[in-house]
C-alpha cells in the first residue's frame, strides 16, 4: 500500500527557478511512489495581510506552474486549502490541546514577529498548529521538506502525540521525506531566491527576460577585470550552471580560474542552458493556460476529492474528543 504524502505551499504567484529545484521537481517524481495531495495554503498567506487583492490571481498562476512542471490532476489531489474547511475545524480542535509554550519557542514566529512588530496576531502563533492540521487532515504519513523545515515538522508530531495520549491513537505521525536539492540562492549570491529579494527568475519569464536577469547576477566579488582569475566556487552563478550546464561544470572551473573565460560569457551560457531547460515547461504552460476553466475544475475536483478524506478524519477526531 502506497504512503500519502501532503505538501503546502503560500501562493506567492508564478513560482521561481528555486522554487523548482527546491521543491517542485520533488513533488512530481514522488506521484510515482505515493498517494500524493499538494495544496495552495491560501490561509497560510493572510497571517502577514500582504497581497490579499492579489491572492485568487497568485493561485492561478501557482497552478498553472504546477501543472506544467508535471503534476497530474489524475494522480494528485491538487486543491486550495480553504475550499476544505474542515481544515479550520481541525486546526481549532487541536489548538485546545497545544501548550501555548511549544508555539511561542518557535524560531519562525519570533523572526516574524520582529519583522511585522505591529501585526503580532493569533494566525501568526499559531500557525504551526494550522500546518499541524493541514497535514493530518488527509492522514498523510509523509512530508517532503528541506532541513531547515524539520523542526517544524516535529512540532507537528509532539501534537499528534499528544492528542493521541489525550484521546487515544488516530493519526499517523508524519515523517519527514528530506529533498537532496541545496538551498539555492538568488541572484544576488547572498539571499535565498526570493520574490521578496528580487533575485530570482521565473519559470514562465521568456528566454529574453531570463537572459536579462541572468546578465545582471552577481559573479565572483573578487574579479574585478577580464584578465583576473575567477574563483568558481564562491560564485553563484558557477553554482547555477550545476543545475543547467552540468556537463561544462569542470570545463568552466577550470576556465574560469586561468581567465579564460569573463562572467559576461559565463552568463550568456548560463541563460542559454536555463533557457533550453525551461523551453518544454512553458510550452506546456502555454497549452494549458490557453484552456478556459481548467485551472479552476482541477481546484474543484481536488477540493471534493480531499473533503471525502477530510470529513471521515473530522468524524472520528470529534468522537474520540467527545463532540458526537
Amino acid at each position: 500500500m502506497k504512503g500519502r504524502v501532503f505538501s503546502g505551499a503560500r501562493p506567492t504567484g508564478r513560482q521561481h527557478i528555486g522554487n523548482y529545484l527546491g521543491a517542485i521537481q520533488n513533488y512530481v517524481s514522488l506521484q510515482d511512489d505515493y498517494e500524493c495531495i499538494y495544496c495552495a495554503v491560501d490561509i497560510h498567506a493572510l497571517t502577514s495581510l500582504e497581497d490579499t487583492d492579489k491572492l485568487q490571481e497568485n493561485i492561478g498562476e501557482m497552478m498553472l506552474d504546477w501543472l506544467a512542471a508535471g503534476l497530474d490532476p489524475e494522480r494528485s489531489i491538487l486543491f486550495v486549502q480553504s475550499h476544505v474547511p474542515q481544515v479550520m475545524e481541525l486546526h481549532t480542535l487541536l489548538s485546545m490541546v497545544t501548550p501555548l509554550s511549544w508555539l511561542t519557542r518557535v524560531a519562525t514566529f519570533k523572526e516574524k514577529a520582529r519583522m511585522q512588530p505591529d501585526n503580532i496576531n493569533y494566525g501568526l502563533v499559531g500557525y504551526p498548529v494550522l500546518m499541524t492540521a493541514d497535514i493530518i487532515l488527509y492522514k498523510a504519513d509523509t512530508v517532503p521538506v528541506g532541513e531547515d523545515q524539520l523542526p517544524h515538522l516535529e512540532l507537528a508530531r509532539e501534537i499528534v502525540r499528544r492528542f493521541h495520549n489525550l484521546f487515544g491513537p488516530t493519526f499517523p505521525e508524519p515523517q519527514a521525506k528530506l529533498t537532496s536539492t541545496p538551498l539555492i540562492l538568488g541572484l544576488d549570491g547572498v539571499n535565498k531566491m526570493s520574490k521578496s529579494y528580487n533575485n530570482h527568475i521565473e519559470l514562465a519569464a521568456s528566454p529574453e527576460e531570463t537572459r536579462e536577469r541572468v546578465m545582471a547576477a552577481f559573479t565572483d566579488p573578487a574579479r574585478r577585470y577580464r584578465s583576473d582569475p575567477g574563483h568558481p566556487e564562491g560564485c553563484n552563478v558557477y553554482r547555477l550552471h550545476g543545475f543547467y550546464n552540468p556537463e561544462r561544470l569542470e570545463e568552466l572551473a577550470t576556465e574560469c580560474r586561468a581567465a579564460g573565460i569573463g562572467c559576461v560569457d559565463c552568463k550568456e551560457l548560463l541563460a542559454r542552458g536555463i533557457n533550453q531547460a525551461l523551453q518544454p515547461f512553458r510550452e506546456r504552460r502555454a497549452i494549458v493556460a490557453a484552456r478556459p476553466g481548467y485551472v479552476e475544475e482541477v481546484l474543484a475536483d481536488g477540493a471534493r476529492r480531499a473533503c471525502v478524506i477530510a470529513t471521515e478524519t473530522l468524524r472520528e477526531v470529534k468522537g474520540k474528543m467527545g463532540l458526537i
